[in-house]
């Protein structure tokens, strides 16, 4: 019987840096596993204060060859514009997207956050997934109705409760360096307007949360994620044998 799925994994960014800085790690991990992953940009950025649409397509190129994905591409959604609402014709391409390659595991970002696309990228996205299943919706393209196996989201700046952290532990020499393929984002220069990527501490800040992340599970680096829905398992002691970690070094407050 053939699968249902065709690639494992399919993250979704607002921006082209976006999936390098805050979930490249679990892309990373996930594609030295082994797992066939992909990556879909909504927007060019072009409203950026730093770079051109085209440098930044070249740039994302580079980010995805470092992070091992199958592919790239991006839906050319208008960068701080991305439309959430009831009958967004944003909607349709974002299905089409799902349908057309089928993901196993979706990775999307989380809802809250301090920049209106990460907001409505996280809405957009969810909203799709679920619209992706409905034989009846009009993608435009054709498509068949589509269900992922598991969406995940990854956290941006905002802090969310997470269900799991991964053990990015080995691919965050990757990860810095997948982000430092976006030069015209991250390095600022004489004339360069300030942002807050290409501020002095920002890519530390991001070290730093990974490592938080990181010593949640014990291990040098982590990167949080989480369910829609509560987590089930069919075995408990399968699962903590093959995922043992040494004792954590940092704690939730649960209050």
């Amino acid at each position: 019987m053939s699968s249902p799925y065709g690639i494992d994994v399919l993250a979704f960014g607002p921006h082209p840096d976006d999936i390098e800085i805050f979930c490249g790690g679990v892309v990373i991990t996930l594609a030295a596993l082994g797992y066939r992953t992909g990556i879909v940009d909504l927007t060019r950025g072009e409203l950026a204060s730093q770079g051109t649409p085209e440098g930044r397509a070249k740039e994302a190129e580079a980010g995805a060859a470092v992070m091992g994905v199958a592919w790239r591409t991006n839906l050319g959604l208008p960068d701080g514009f991305i439309d959430a609402s009831a009958g967004s014709p944003h909607l349709q391409p974002a299905v089409a997207s799902l349908r057309a390659h089928r993901p196993e595991l979706v990775l999307l970002p989380w809802n809250e956050e301090r920049h209106p696309d990460h907001v409505a990228a996280s809405r957009l996205m969810s909203r799709a997934v679920f619209f992706a299943a409905l034989p009846r919706f009009d993608d435009g393209a054709g498509g068949a109705p589509f269900t992922p196996r598991q969406v995940l989201y990854y956290e941006m700046r905002h802090r969310m409760r997470a269900s799991f952290i991964v053990d990015t532990s080995a691919a965050w020499d990757k990860k810095a360096q997948a982000i430092s393929c976006h030069e015209s984002q991250v390095a600022r220069g004489a004339a360069g307007a300030p942002t807050l990527i290409s501020a002095p501490l920002a890519i530390a800040a991001i070290e730093a949360r990974d490592r938080y992340r990181g010593s949640e599970i014990g291990v040098r680096y982590g990167e949080a994620l989480r369910t829609p829905q509560a987590l089930g398992i069919a075995d408990p002691l399968a699962f903590h044998r093959a995922h043992s970690f040494p004792a954590a070094h940092a704690f939730e407050s649960r209050r």
